[in-house]
């Protein structure tokens, strides 16, 4: 299998994966441009318990990413991921059913806790190697900001023929699909760190935490879900205010996602081919600054509008690829769902705290001091990424191994993993084919191969 091409584990675990990420988000989604209109039905309706229903999703999603990401280390990914599906369910139903807008911020909490991003993330890097994992995360990325873009059309569509309980209850459905597509469709993979590399404590996360190159990786993403949500809360309402009709947004969003999307590939083909992932990088960030600056300037435009959010957009999807693929290899072998769940923490973290920015700017001021708030931003991210290490790629070696189990995989995982030299062993059960990283200067082929041939 070629090196530059995603192989058929790949491929499936991009597209299942990132089917699981669509379903997930797109019912979450159509509810942001309705909550506020819709929600005035229900008893205790107040700009600030809207308010405390969004947020209730992203405080509740922030606190157990890392706690969720943990378990899938120690228990197994996919338990994990269903367990979430399962509780986001629950919280879908009971938002569905809700009456005042406490039962409803109660049911958005409990979605909240179905907190499966750092799982889903690790699971795909598990899958996936190195210099083929950023193609892998940016198929996840596209149907994230797919979803969104269908969102923007289905939300009032929905809303307005069945109330916001039938966007809770179109979301619950969608998890369930969500639960067949792990069970079905996802590759299944047992992935194993060397002997004395096996638990994760505590301990564990907070030097995860404190690591210098995983903590820009974790403020970049807090920064670049911060400006998003800080954009969108003046961004709709300046678009009305230049002559586009919030029925028509939709009209002006899915071509700025398509558009964007297309565009971003050469850069993510130049970054792995090239191994310019850094220079590209920094060069993303300012992309995203300058068309924070552009909003700034050019408000008053549609026109310029969509040029800017075509430019955010492009950097958005790149950097949104890029920084999990480079979290799952600045991470230990055996902790990368920690990582991923500290990293999932600082995406609804920044989420939160751009509401709150774009809130408490736009009380005070216009929409452009809003954009401009985030170009700020944009460029204290691109101080601290400067210093920014990338960690070189390991080597990866595919070897055919036939197991008639997991509990095969898990022991066959568990001898490869005590060759010298190998620093993490995925056995993928569905195609008979154990993946090796490995330290080439270390490594022994042959003892691997013969491993392989007795198991």
């Amino acid at each position: 299998m070629s090196a530059s091409h995603l192989n058929s584990v790949e491929k499936r675990a991009a597209l299942s994966l990132a089917s699981v990420f669509a379903f997930r988000m797109l019912g979450l989604f159509m509810l942001m441009p309705v909550l506020a209109i819709y929600g005035q039905d229900l008893s205790g309706f107040s700009p600030l318990w809207i308010g405390l229903a969004i947020g209730a999703y992203g405080l509740t999603q922030a606190l157990l990413q890392i706690p969720m990401g943990w378990l899938s280390d120690r228990f197994g990914r996919k338990r994990i991921i269903i367990a979430g599906l399962i509780i986001f369910t629950l919280g879908s139903v009971i938002a569905a059913l809700a009456e005042s807008m406490y039962m409803l911020t109660l049911g958005r909490a409990l979605q909240g806790m179905g907190a499966i991003a750092s799982a889903l993330l690790a699971l795909a890097a598990d899958l996936s190697r190195d210099e083929q994992r950023p193609k892998v995360m940016a198929v996840i990325g596209m149907s994230i900001g797919m979803s969104f873009a269908i969102a923007m059309l289905l939300g009032p569509m929905v809303a307005a023929s069945f109330g916001v309980s039938g966007i809770f209850w179109l979301t619950a459905a969608l998890a369930l699909v969500g639960m067949a597509i792990v069970v079905w469709l996802v590759p299944s993979a047992v992935n194993r760190a060397p002997k004395g590399e096996t638990s994760v404590t505590l301990a564990d996360v907070g030097k995860l935490i404190r690591h210098p190159d995983l903590a820009r990786l974790d403020l970049g993403v807090l920064f670049l879900h911060l400006t998003l949500t800080t954009i969108f809360v003046s961004l709709p309402p300046q678009l009305i205010k230049d002559g586009l009709p919030a029925a028509q947004h939709w009209q002006l969003y899915i071509p700025v996602f398509i558009l964007s999307f297309v565009l971003m590939v050469p850069m993510m083909i130049v970054a792995v081919a090239k191994q310019k992932e850094k220079t590209l990088f920094l060069v993303a960030i300012l992309m995203l600054t300058a068309s924070m600056l552009g909003l700034v300037i050019g408000a008053s435009s549609v026109y310029m509008i969509a040029l800017c959010m075509v430019l955010y957009f492009i950097a958005f999807n790149f950097l949104e690829a890029t920084m999990p693929a480079l979290v799952s290899r600045q991470s230990p072998a055996n902790q990368k769902g920690s990582a991923m769940g500290v990293f999932s923490s600082s995406q609804f973290i920044g989420a939160f705290l751009g509401g709150i920015l774009g809130g408490f700017v736009a009380q005070r001021g216009t929409p452009e001091m809003v954009f401009a708030a985030a170009a700020l931003v944009g460029l204290i991210w691109f101080v601290i990424a400067v210093k920014m290490r990338v960690p070189p790629r390991s080597k990866i070696i595919s070897l055919l191994s036939a197991v008639g189990s997991e509990q095969d995989a898990q022991r066959l995982a568990a001898q490869l993993v005590e060759l010298p030299g190998v620093l993490e062993a995925t056995v993928v059960c569905d195609e008979n084919r154990s993946y090796l990283k490995v330290d080439e200067k270390k490594f022994d082929l042959q003892a691997a191969q013969e491993l392989v041939a007795s198991a």
